[in-house]
C-alpha cells in the first residue's frame, strides 16, 4: 500500500509572488516599474497608458503585457496590485475602477485633487474590501523615521517652530508640453498640490494636524492657471507654528529644506536626509548615522530642477511596506485616510489665498 503524499505546505508571505499592473505611461510609471523589479516577490504584469509607443517599450522591458485601454488592462490576470501614475485629477476614477475589479491600489500623490473626490473613492475602496496606499515615500526614509521617533519620544522636546521650503524650478516647457500640468481640473493646483504636497504630508506626519492657515499664492513666472509660488503660515493643533514655501519659479532649483525646532533643540532636513541634529544631551539621543554624510554645499538633487526620478529606492520601500501590509493584514504606512490629510490642508491654503483671510482646516465628517 503506497504512502499518501503530504499536501504542500501553505505558502508563507515570502513564497507569494504578486503581480503589479502599472497604470500611466509617464516618467513616474517608469519609476514604479523599476521599483517593482527591485522587490523579489513582485512582478510587473501589465502596463497601460495612452502613449502606445512608450507603454509597449516599458512593457517589453519588464516582460509585461501592454494596454492602451484601461478597462481591458484592469481585467488582465494574473494581477493583484495596480500602481497608479496617471494625472492627479483622474486618480479617483482609476482607483474606483481598480477596486471594482478586486485589485489593491498604490496611488501617486495626491490621492485626488479634492477631498470630496477622495471621500467618494475611499467609500468605494471600503465597499470592495481592497487595500489602498499612497506614494508618500518620505515616511519610509530611514533619516525621517529617526526624526519622527525623536518627536514621538520627546527627545526634541515640545515642538515650537518649523519652516519648510520647496524652492524648485520647472522650465516653461514643463507646463506647455503637458496637457494636464498647471490646470485646476487635472493637476488640482500648482507648486503646492504637485511639488509641495510631499512636504505638506511630511509636516502633518511629523507635527500633527493643522488647525488654521493663512496663505498667499500666485503665478509669478509661468503662464498657468494655478500657482507656481505659495507661502503659508500654519498653526498646528499642538500650538506649534510653521511657515511653508513652495515654488517652481526658483531657478536653478534648490533642495527641499525643512527645519523643526523643539524645546530641546533643532533638526534640519534636506531632501529626505538629516543634515543638522542639534539636540541637548547628545550622548543620550545621538544623531542618525546619515546626518554627517552630506556636505553643506552639496549640489542640489535632481528633484529641484526636473520631474524625472533617478533613484527608485524610495518607491521600492513603499512597495515593500505595501506587500508587508497585505501579508499581515495591517494598513499600509500611508493609507487612503492619511493621504486625504494633505489635500485637505492644501484646500484650506487655496481658500485662504482666495479670500485673504485665515481659514480653519476642515476635518473628515
Amino acid at each position: 500500500m503506497g504512502t499518501r503524499a503530504r499536501p504542500p505546505a501553505p505558502a508563507t508571505p515570502s513564497d507569494v509572488i504578486r503581480h503589479v499592473g502599472i497604470l500611466g505611461g509617464g516618467s513616474i510609471s517608469e519609476t514604479h516599474a523599476r521599483a517593482v523589479a527591485a522587490v523579489p516577490d513582485l512582478r510587473v504584469a501589465a502596463v497601460c497608458g495612452r502613449n502606445a509607443g512608450r507603454v509597449e517599450a516599458l512593457a517589453a522591458q519588464h516582460g509585461a503585457v501592454a494596454f492602451t485601454d484601461r478597462d481591458a488592462f484592469l481585467r488582465h490576470r494574473p494581477m493583484d496590485i495596480v500602481a497608479i501614475g496617471t494625472p492627479s485629477g483622474v486618480h479617483g476614477d482609476d482607483i474606483e475602477a481598480a477596486a471594482a475589479q478586486g485589485l489593491h491600489v498604490l496611488c501617486e500623490k495626491p490621492l485626488d485633487v479634492t477631498t470630496a473626490r477622495i471621500d467618494r473613492l475611499l467609500a468605494a475602496v471600503e465597499r470592495a474590501g481592497v487595500a489602498l496606499g499612497v506614494f508618500f515615500q518620505d515616511r519610509s526614509s530611514p533619516d525621517l523615521m529617526d526624526v519622527k521617533d525623536a518627536l514621538v519620544s520627546g527627545r526634541l522636546g515640545r515642538p515650537i517652530l518649523a519652516d519648510a521650503r520647496v524652492k524648485w524650478y520647472r522650465p516653461p516647457e514643463y507646463y506647455a508640453q503637458s496637457g494636464w500640468r498647471g490646470t485646476w481640473a487635472l493637476d488640482g493646483g500648482g507648486a503646492l498640490m504637485n511639488q509641495g504636497v510631499h512636504t505638506v504630508d511630511l509636516l502633518l506626519w511629523l507635527l500633527g494636524d493643522v488647525r488654521r492657515v493663512y496663505a498667499r499664492t500666485l503665478a509669478a513666472l509661468h503662464a498657468i492657471e494655478v500657482e507656481d509660488t505659495a507661502v503659508a503660515v500654519l498653526e498646528f493643533e499642538s500650538g506649534a507654528v510653521a511657515t511653508l514655501e513652495a515654488t517652481t519659479a526658483a531657478w536653478p532649483g534648490y533642495d527641499r529644506r525643512v527645519s523643526i525646532t523643539g524645546t530641546l533643540g533643532t533638526i534640519v532636513i534636506e531632501q529626505a536626509r538629516v543634515v543638522k541634529w542639534d539636540v541637548r544631551e547628545p550622548a543620550l539621543v545621538g544623531a542618525p548615522g546619515g546626518a554627517a554624510a552630506i556636505a553643506p554645499n552639496a549640489p542640489a538633487g535632481a528633484a529641484a530642477s526636473t520631474h524625472v526620478v533617478a533613484d527608485a529606492s524610495p518607491h521600492r520601500r513603499v512597495f515593500e511596506d505595501f506587500v508587508s501590509a497585505l501579508d499581515t493584514g495591517r494598513p499600509p504606512r500611508v493609507d487612503g485616510r492619511e493621504g486625504r490629510r494633505s489635500v485637505a490642508l492644501i484646500e484650506a491654503i487655496y481658500a485662504s489665498s482666495r479670500t485673504g483671510q485665515p481659514v480653519d482646516v476642515a476635518r473628515p465628517a
